[in-house]
């Protein structure tokens, strides 16, 4: 209960700087968390980004401000954080489907987004098979992309890489290397607020890599290990289950370590695999 008080104390701060420059940096320490693990789980949560989320919330309250006083469009833009009319108007059409100037108008139809507040609810009885596991440190080799501070920007990217990957037969060079625990193919989310966020394709392994390849030491930590099978969407459902339906009520909380995905199985329509949550006590 004590981590989604601390979401709920996220939307707060959201409400109280929505005229403000909103800093993920502080959401995140609010939420004890990462700022990539805060986007993470603020979207499976409110099944919006956080990005749209707060868009939402501003443009609500700049539809009342325009419908009901006399402030110019821009002034009401700028309010909001946009310094150019296009960008306002933009976002404004984003939202409600209208410009600004048509909203100014009486009768005119407008969307309201009001706050949200984070609870514990009980859905259905399928299982989630997992156990908690202590790892130290451990090395992985492979290949690396940059990742978008705005995680959803990352979604479409990421299966690209994976494409890409198979096409430049990088699983052909990375797999021989493997032969460190976890054995499978890796997906590593590396996204400490101190470092360049990261995502790596590669292998546990403690084999000298040629110069082509990337190396990153995964940091000792306890996990939250998620056994699941079926295609790649499977995966992304079984990741929002976690963080939805296990998370809140498990008495853990994100740690500042990577995500892993461990695929065990190659055959695309029939994957095996492993989700690795970095976890600490609350």
């Amino acid at each position: 209960m004590e981590w989604v008080e601390k979401l709920n104390k996220t939307i707060s701060y959201i409400e109280e700087h929505l005229t403000e420059e909103i800093s993920y940096d502080d959401l995140a320490h609010i939420a004890c968390c990462s700022i990539y693990h805060f986007q993470r789980m603020f979207a499976y949560m409110a099944g919006i980004p956080l990005s749209e989320y707060i868009r939402r919330r501003r443009m609500s309250l700049a539809a009342i401000d325009l419908q009901s006083g006399s402030d110019k469009i821009i002034d009401i833009g700028m309010k909001y954080g946009y310094s150019s009319p296009t960008a306002f108007n933009r976002a404004f059409q984003s939202v409600h489907g209208i410009a600004p100037s048509m909203a100014k108008k009486s009768g005119t139809p407008i969307k309201s987004f009001p706050p949200i507040s984070f609870t514990i609810t009980v859905k259905g009885a399928e299982e989630l098979n997992y156990r908690i596991e202590e790892k130290a440190a451990f090395r992985i080799v492979g290949i690396s992309y940059p990742l978008d501070k705005e995680i959803e920007n990352n979604f479409a990217a990421v299966p690209q890489m994976w494409q890409n990957a198979a096409i430049n037969g990088i699983f052909e060079k990375i797999t021989p290397l493997m032969n460190k625990e976890p054995m499978g193919v890796l997906g590593v989310s590396v996204c400490n607020d101190k470092e360049e966020w990261r995502y790596f394709i590669a292998v546990s392994s403690s084999a000298d890599p040629d110069t082509s390849l990337d190396e990153y030491v995964v940091p000792a930590c306890k996990w939250a290990i998620f056994n699941g099978s079926g295609t790649g969407i499977s995966i992304q459902e079984l990741e929002q289950r976690i963080v939805t339906e296990w998370l809140p009520a498990s008495g853990f909380e994100f740690d500042n370590a990577p995500d892993i995905e461990v695929y065990l199985n190659p055959d695309p329509n029939n994957m095996q695999y492993e989700v690795w949550l970095p976890i600490r006590k609350v």
